[in-house]
């Protein structure tokens, strides 16, 4: 079950507005839920489930608006609420890299990867940047889960994508401020898990970065999964309680196709 960026966007949730900049946080709580981040996801599940033939901007309205109180931005919202014939609106969001783990996981080779990475942010997200943070995510979590090791996943990253992947948490920590560009989240997104040691580490250490806290550890997340293959029985039971069962029968079947 894919299920990584998901939990990464149920811990960071009550933290998005209200940041701690420390790991030693609860990890789930009765005020953490499910927001865009997730909802997005799922869309892309199901379009990615089609061997990506399908078209994604309806499947993406149609999972929005089932859930139109998910914390959407404003631009987004209009995107999906009231346009009949949506056209992309050139953003440079972290929207695009939030919700493309799907693509990492359904592609077989690092060129699809990349093109049904660009195609899933490009029905909104069609800036150079948002692209960009959509397709590194997306090969961050492909490379991870074929057995990449983290120095490859980073030199990749860094030589096509051209992020600083050099900070480490500590010293991005102090100076971080709430960003929701893809160029001002993924790239930190990225260091939380080549910094950590396993799937919960990894999404403490995108949290404590502060910023947009459930997006950091929705990428963040999605990468660990894919990297560390396991994720904690008591987590993954915890956020599966806190999904709808529709969204569990869409990502139940990414794993196993």
């Amino acid at each position: 079950m894919l299920l990584g960026a998901a939990i990464g966007d149920i811990a960071g949730s009550r933290f998005e507005l209200n940041n701690y900049r420390r790991t030693d946080f609860d990890f789930i709580t009765a005020d953490c839920g499910f927001t865009d981040d997730t909802v997005c996801t799922v869309a892309v599940a199901e379009w990615a489930l089609t061997n990506f033939t399908a078209d994604l901007v309806p499947i993406m309205k149609k999972w929005c608006n089932k859930y139109p109180n998910a914390g959407y931005g404003g631009t987004f919202y209009h995107w999906i609420k009231f346009n009949a014939d949506p056209k992309p609106y050139n953003s440079w969001g972290n929207g695009s890299a939030m919700r493309v783990s799907p693509v990492g996981w359904l592609c077989n080779d690092i060129e699809s990867v990349l093109e049904y990475a660009k195609k899933s942010a490009e029905i909104t997200h069609n800036h150079p940047e948002g692209i960009k943070g959509a397709q590194a995510t997306a090969a961050a979590i492909y490379f991870a889960r074929i057995g990449k090791t983290k120095s490859f996943i980073k030199d990749f990253i860094e030589q096509n994508f051209h992020y600083n992947l050099n900070q480490t948490c500590d010293e991005i920590r102090p100076t971080y401020r709430f960003d929701v560009s893809c160029q001002g989240t993924v790239p930190q997104a990225i260091v939380a898990f080549l910094e950590s040691n396993d799937f919960e580490h990894a999404i403490r250490l995108a949290i404590s970065l502060g910023g947009d806290s459930d997006t950091l550890a929705a990428i963040t997340g999605s990468i660990a999964e894919a990297f560390y293959k396991e994720i904690p029985e008591a987590i993954k039971s915890k956020a599966i309680q806190l999904l709808p069962k529709e969204f569990i029968d869409i990502l139940s079947r990414v794993k196993h196709v």
